[in-house]
Formats: C-alpha cells, structure tokens, sequence
C-alpha cells in the first residue's frame, strides 16, 4: 500500500433463503461470512457484515412485483446487497435447483447493479445428489447478472456437517475456509481506495491482471 492509499472497512453482504429457524441454509451463510472475515483480516482489512433473511421480505418481495414498489424492508435489502464490496448467497435446493424466494429477490433487482460485483455461491439440501446446482443452476444465473463468481462453490449436504476430511473430497470446513479466501481476494483491493480516487469521488479502477492474482489462494 503506498502513502496515497487508504483501507476501508469491506462491506459484506449475506443473503439466506431458508425458510426455517434455524435453518442449516443460515448455518452455511454464517460460516462463509466468518471464514471470510478472517481471510480479509489476514490482508489488513477488517469486514462489516450485512444479513438478509428472504423470508422476512417475502410478502414484500410478491407485493413488488404486482405494485412495482419495493417496501420499507426490501428497499433495505436491496440497498445491502446493491452497495456491499462482496456478496454470499445461500439457498436450499428445491426441484433441483435454486428455491423459488431466492431467484424472486434477484429478479426484482434494478439491472446491473451486481455487475463486477464479487459473490460466493453456496447451497444446502439432505442428499449430495444435487450439489451440482451450483453450476447448472445458481453459477448461470449470476453469469447473466455479470457478477464474478468466485470458483469454489460451496454445497452442504446433511451428511457434510459431520463428515472427516478423508483424503480425497476436502471437508465442508475445508471448501468454506477456501471459498471464503477466494471472496475475500477479491474483495480487499475494493477496500483500498487512492487518495485521489476519494477527493474526486471516482470509484477506483481494479486492474484485471490484479484480480486474476487475488484468485490464487493457497489451500
């Protein structure tokens, strides 16, 4: 960092769409979002954390869409998700593929506003028979909304919490603490902003080359 430059804290969001209280989608969303904390701590940069529960913006989320007007707490969850450095979305599978409130909050989204923006994918459901949601699913869909997803992907099913690490496939503790320095790569150089950047009001430019070197995360 040179003298010019200053940190700022990271502004995470986290959007869990499960449905229960607790629930193991809120688990999952929980643990990316500390694992990414103390990845970005590790580069210097402290985080500041946002969580949206989907399911208590729910009846906003359906009046949105007839009235075109977002409500008081889905004006919040957007603003959250719109102006974060990184995102972490978490759904439950259902039908083999995201759940329904998920893909609705998204949908009622202005366009572009995750353009650039980094995010980590992660899902929950009981059989590991559709962890591939991931990829032909909720990877897809953030393509078309030209986020940049981060490439470990995190699937949790109701066997993995307990589950060893046993040589081959990484244990869920293992891919999350991955995943989350993978987030948090990219997310650090958005808390370092120029001092000329900062007067000017300009929102700073991150080189490509710099983004691809903050992909490398040692395991």
């Amino acid at each position: 960092m040179t003298a010019t430059e200053t940190r700022r804290p990271a502004r995470l969001a986290v959007v869990s769409a499960g449905l229960s209280e607790p629930s193991s989608t809120r688990l999952l969303a929980d643990r990316l979002a500390e694992a990414t904390r103390v990845a970005l701590r590790e580069e210097g940069v402290e985080a500041e954390v946002a969580t949206v529960e989907l399911r208590d913006v729910a009846t906003e989320i359906a009046h949105n869409f007839t009235t075109g007007f977002a409500g008081g707490a889905l004006r919040t969850a957007i603003q959250r998700v719109t102006e974060t450095d990184g995102l972490i979305t978490v759904t439950p599978v259902f039908s083999a593929s995201y759940s329904g409130l998920f893909k609705s909050f998204f949908d009622v989204l202005d366009e572009g506003v995750l353009a650039g923006k980094p995010v980590l994918l992660g899902a929950t459901g009981g059989t590991p028979r559709h962890s591939l949601v991931l990829e032909h699913a909720m990877r897809p869909l953030f393509a078309y909304l030209r986020a940049v997803t981060v490439p470990t992907a995190v699937y949790a099913a109701t066997d993995d919490w307990a589950a060893p690490d046993d040589g081959v496939t990484p244990s869920l503790p293992r891919r999350i603490a991955r995943a989350g320095g993978e987030l948090a790569g990219l997310v650090a150089p958005r808390a370092t902003t120029t001092a000329d950047a900062a007067q000017s009001g300009e929102p700073e430019v991150i080189p490509f080359e710099q983004q691809l070197a903050a992909l490398r995360v040692e395991e």
